[in-house]
């Protein structure tokens, strides 16, 4: 089952590695980090994804909120969250294909962020299922590079 988990953590240099350390002494692979600080540079916001059974992950949870660095850590896939992901991707935009990819981008609500005379850059945001549908429809067109982010996450506010 896929998790999102979001750590606050102290900004101090090793704390990155040992909380990835758990994952990877269990055999489990960190489908995405992301990593970057809060409002207070002090402390950082881990979000990270990965796929296990829930007594597994709930575990290496249990055991992150004992590392002395840790401040607080949420599977925040155990409620309602929003999520998102950016990806730069560079296509080809000759002559005959330069309407075609401004429209999927357009369609998309994506952005060209660089302009050359044989590509376009652009810029996706949105959740995974968004981002994978755009690079399908522009591999046919010519994808030259991708560069992605992880996957940030939130819960979402109460409503009442």
């Amino acid at each position: 089952m896929k998790h999102t988990i979001s750590v606050l953590l102290q900004n101090k240099p090793g704390v990155l590695s040992r909380v990835t350390g758990l994952f990877s002494g269990r055999g489990f692979n960190i489908e995405s980090l992301s990593v970057a600080e809060t409002l207070d540079a002090g402390v950082s916001c881990l979000t990270l994804v990965t796929r296990g059974p829930d007594p597994i992950i709930e575990q290496i949870t249990k055991q992150l909120h004992k590392l002395i660095d840790v401040i607080k850590v949420v599977d925040v896939g155990e409620s309602e969250f929003v999520e998102r992901e950016m990806a730069l991707i560079r296509v080809k935009a000759e002559s005959h294909t330069r309407a075609e990819v401004l429209r999927v981008i357009d369609i998309f609500r994506g952005k060209v962020v660089d302009v050359s005379p044989k590509s376009y850059a652009v810029e996706i945001t949105g959740p995974q299922s968004k981002i994978k549908a755009v690079i399908d429809i522009l591999k046919p067109i010519g994808i030259q590079e991708i560069v992605r982010t992880g996957t940030i996450a939130m819960a979402r506010a109460k409503k009442s």
